[in-house]
This record gives structure tokens, sequence and C-alpha cells, in this order.
């Protein structure tokens, strides 16, 4: 089935220089980009983005991270392209992903974990339209 999924490079991946290779594992994969650009939320875009987990105890602490620096932002498509990404990523817990995984490679803590996949259908449409307009999109 073809889908689309959002992803990010987040801040910590993209001050460690390693965009190019997690471009580089997507593409090997066979998943196309539709979209990318480089953004730099504020905690109050970071605090909307994580809506869905306010009141968690990681909630202050992930939004002060990922409104500590630049991020990178993706449209992925393809064929089950959202399970595909989160199999490519690896566990959000670096320490239990697979050998071989972007998380398992670089991640250096639950958050500090490189990337972020969108993990359903819905959740990829909420989160690919808060970063991107149509106009950004490649059909």
């Amino acid at each position: 089935m073809r889908e689309k999924t959002l992803s990010i490079i987040k801040p910590d991946g993209v001050s460690r220089n390693l965009i190019g290779e997690v471009v580089k594992r997507l593409e090997s994969a066979g998943i196309e980009i539709a979209a990318m650009k480089m953004i730099w939320m504020t905690k109050e875009q970071a605090k909307g983005f994580y809506k869905v987990h306010e009141g968690k105890p990681f909630y202050e602490s992930v939004t002060d991270f990922m409104s500590s620096g630049p991020s990178v932002v993706m449209i992925l498509k393809g064929d089950d392209v959202i399970k595909r990404y989160r199999k490519i990523m690896g566990a959000t817990n670096y320490e239990e992903a697979e050998e071989g995984t972007i998380r398992r490679e670089f991640a250096t803590d639950i958050e500090k974990n490189v990337v972020h996949g969108s993990d359903s259908v819905e959740n990829a449409k909420f989160e690919i339209n808060y970063f991107f307009n149509s106009l950004e999109i490649l059909k």
C-alpha cells in the first residue's frame, strides 16, 4: 500500500552531521523523499507537535530538546513506508533497537535518538500537515 510518513532528523542528528547518513539509508531502502526542509522549532511549535504527549513525564524535556536546534523534516513515500521506516529507525529506546538501525548505531539516549517517524497513517497525516503545505509536497 502506497503511504506517506513524516521523518524528522532531530537536533542531535543535525548537530552530529548525520543528515547524509540518514538520507543514504532511506534511498538505499528504496524510500522516496517527497519533501525536505530544515527548520528550527520554537518551544511552542514543539509543544504543538507533541501535544499528544502533554502531561506525560517526558513532555517538557522532549519539547525543550526538539526546540534546542535545527531539525530536518521530510515526507517519505512508498509501499508500506511507515512500517519500513520504523524498522530502519529501530526501537525508540536505542538500547532495545536491532543492530544496524539508525537509533542503535547513533542514539545517545532515549530522547537524543537521532530520528522520529510517524507510527500510523492517521498520525502521519497530522504530522505532515504540521510542517508542510501542499505546495511543498511532490505528488
